[in-house]
């Protein structure tokens, strides 16, 4: 039995001699190429492929990390596939360079793409052990693997496969590297090659683990530091200077007598450095949103949602998820870094992370549509036991937020708005009884008809028994009367009001569902999302110029080229009387001393002023809305999936009988703005003059007044 299993063992060995033998003369003639018979018909076909060597391997494009700074250009948060940095030869410094060739291939720089001495001494080890083809790989054939590998990207087969140690791949490997060695220097190659290489702990080139693992760039690099990089290369895992110093420290001093054997260090620098210690700084990964500076997480997963979907970025989906992928950007943001402090000391002073329900702001520049800032009490992440969310509560579920939440009576300026626009006057008057029916109303296909006519649930009334009319815009906005803008929204139709929202930016729900013509949607039914809230505000504040969104003022790559961003898109959305007539309208609501729902939501110093609270029904979600010509900002509060009703609650520590529009988010934006606009120049709206009212006298019922149903959710101040 035991002669039986040596005759085995040596026919597996002279098998795989035979197969070292084969490779052995590949390698030694250059170019020659195995025979299908010889090496298999896939080996054949792999060959026959790569008769050139496409761009990608010459200067392939490596993923590398992005930067996404505020428009100060502070650091928000670094973002990466693979960390990575590229540099010049020069940059790298001399050591790492003398060391990773001297422990990986010592005459790089003295044979072609391959080493025949090399070859013939694997052959000899390999055939006496019977272990896999290894150790005669040059510096190109490695780095010519490394290249299939950063093409695999996270496809787990693929990856294997570039890594598989067969006869096939080596020839693969070895046809690249003759044609890589007639079309680059041996500088070039071996730059490309610090670049790739994976050093462990998701550092990927040598001058991301100089940062990671020393806290420094690869030119600073001291002798034995250099020297343990270079010898991660071999196993990362194995040597991990982190989780296993003493092996790191063996491998680095093996590193050492390399760069001893070729003349890199005299005997006395070798030991030198040998007795330092491994003199760790080490740098754990810090990547993507989750490590953003502190309140910024949610913003800056916004940026990354804009790189994906904005067409600036790509024409395809496909496309602009490659160009994120492969990093190496340079994003400049709008984020003002003062407003976004003030935003998320505001939201995070009234409302504890622990409470039961949330608060979110937006501040948005009027003119230009630029993001200024985007908090929320709940902290970006996934770790639920300290009530993280990756949820953005300040934006529309297409961009990483939820379904919104009811705006309330902060959507009745949108029905005035449509109003004006339409000819009615500033000083328009209706009946506005404290409670009536639903009335049918126009939509932009026909007419909408309610199922529940006369039914209690039918009807909407006034937040308060005293609210009766009648009452003209400017006191039925500070008051926030429901009937009196079910009433306007009657006579100019539905479908005004839903032209006008698409106007303002609101062309759909947060969800994405679209707009309903319903009566009910003047009063805030339907849900939207602080970020659209605070852009249609905006319009207001710039005389009626509505403009988009915009996150991103300029992205470069690395190298300095500058790619195309989103375009400002701004355009009118309404006259600028009708505009001028609507900050005159809400400037009634916030005036101090006045009947307005918001007058104890002063300034500092007098500032003007002008905005709408909201409030839901069963107290659910509460807004306000406000701004000054030159910055506005919403604020919504409320349970985070829309659940919790504000009665009886305890918010910040605050207890509150229920919460209101006024009483809710209304200190929060008062404090926000407070220090948001701190040193910033007061600018004074364009006012109009609106006669007062005419002593009260019921004008009788209002144009189209035929009762009918409705849902049940009305607005509340």
């Amino acid at each position: 039995m035991p002669a039986k299993r040596s005759i085995i063992h040596a026919g597996k060995n002279g098998a795989k001699f035979l197969g070292f033998s084969t490779l052995a003369g590949v390698l030694l003639a250059g170019v020659a190429l195995p025979t299908a018979g010889a090496l298999g018909l896939s080996v054949k076909n792999g060959v026959e492929s790569f008769e050139n060597v496409p761009d990608d391997f010459k200067t392939p494009p490596l993923n590398q990390a992005t930067n996404i700074y505020d428009a100060e250009g502070g650091l928000i948060a670094t973002v990466y596939g693979r960390y990575r940095r590229i540099l010049t030869i020069e940059e790298m410094g001399t050591l790492i360079r003398q060391a990773q060739v001297d422990i990986e291939d010592a005459r790089f720089y003295e044979h072609g793409a391959v080493d025949p001495k090399g070859v013939l001494r694997a052959i000899g080890k390999n055939a006496g052990s019977g272990a896999a083809v290894q150790g005669a790989s040059t510096l190109t054939q490695q780095y010519v693997k490394n290249v299939h590998v950063e093409q695999a990207g996270d496809d787990t087969a693929a990856v294997l496969d570039a890594q598989r140690k067969t006869l096939g791949r080596k020839i693969q490997e070895l046809r690249y590297a003759i044609r890589l060695e007639e079309e680059l220097t041996k500088d070039q190659i071996l730059t490309n090659y610090l670049n790739i290489t994976y050093y462990g702990n998701q550092a990927y080139g040598v001058e991301a683990a100089a940062q990671r693992y020393f806290g420094k760039s690869a030119k600073e690099l001291t002798v034995p530091e250099a020297a343990t990089l270079a010898g991660l290369v071999q196993n990362p895992t194995q040597y991990d200077p982190k989780l296993h110093p003493q092996a790191a420290q063996r491998r680095r001093d093996v590193v050492l007598d390399k760069m001893l054997e070729h003349g890199h260090l005299s005997a006395a620098q070798a030991a030198e450095a040998k007795a330092a210690p491994l003199g760790l700084r080490y740098q754990a990964p810090r990547n993507g949103c989750i490590t953003a500076v502190a309140g910024t997480g949610f913003f800056c997963d916004y940026v990354r949602q804009v790189v994906l979907r904005d067409p600036a970025f790509g024409s395809s989906a496909a496309e602009r998820q490659r160009l994120w992928d492969l990093g190496g950007l340079n994003i400049r943001t709008t984020l003002d870094p003062k407003k976004q402090a003030a935003a998320q000391h505001a939201v995070s002073s009234k409302v504890k992370v622990t409470d039961t329900v949330s608060a979110a702001a937006t501040m948005v520049e009027p003119g230009t549509g630029k993001i200024l800032a985007m908090a929320q009490t709940r902290p970006f992440g996934i770790d639920k036991s300290k009530n993280e969310t990756m949820v953005n509560l300040n934006v529309d579920a297409a961009m990483g937020g939820g379904g919104g939440f009811q705006p309330g009576s902060t959507f009745k300026p949108v029905v005035a708005a449509a109003a004006l626009e339409a000819g009615l006057p500033p000083t328009q008057a209706y009946s506005s009884p404290n409670q009536m029916d639903w009335p049918t109303m126009r939509t932009c296909e026909g007419t909408w008809k309610n199922a529940n006519k006369g039914k209690k649930e039918g009807s909407v009334p006034n937040e308060s028994a005293s609210e009766k009319g009648p009452y003209e815009l400017k006191e039925a906005m500070a008051r926030s009367v429901n009937t009196y803008f079910v009433q306007m929204e009657q006579e100019i139709g539905l479908c005004a009001v839903k032209q006008m929202a698409n106007k303002l930016g609101i062309g759909a729900r947060a969800s994405g569902a679209p707009l309903t013509e319903v009566p009910a949607m003047g009063l805030g039914t339907q849900e939207l999302s602080p970020l659209t809230m605070a852009n249609a505000y905006a319009t207001f504040a710039a005389r009626g110029t509505y403009c988009a969104p915009l996150a991103i003022s300029s992205v470069t790559t690395v190298e300095g080229k500058a790619l195309p961003v989103p375009e400002q898109k701004c355009g009118p959305a309404m006259s600028e009387s009708t505009a001028d007539v609507l900050n005159t309208v809400l400037l009634g609501v916030t005036e101090n001393g006045g009947v307005g729902t918001g007058h104890n939501l002063g300034l500092d110093g007098g500032r003007q002023i002008a905005g709408k609270t909201g409030t839901t029904d069963q107290k659910k979600a509460a807004w306000f809305t406000g701004y000054t010509p030159n910055l506005a900002t919403s604020v919504w509060l409320g349970g985070p999936t829309g659940g919790v009703s504000m009665r009886d609650i305890s918010i910040g520590g605050v207890d509150y009988d229920e919460v209101f529009g006024a009483n809710g988010p209304g200190p929060i934006w008062q404090l926000a703005m407070n220090r948001a606009l701190t040193g910033v120049p007061e600018q004074e709206f364009r006012t109009v003059h609106i006669p007062d009212p005419a002593p009260k006298k019921d004008p009788g019922a209002s144009p189209g007044a035929s009762p009918s149903g409705s849902a049940s959710s009305t607005a509340r101040p």
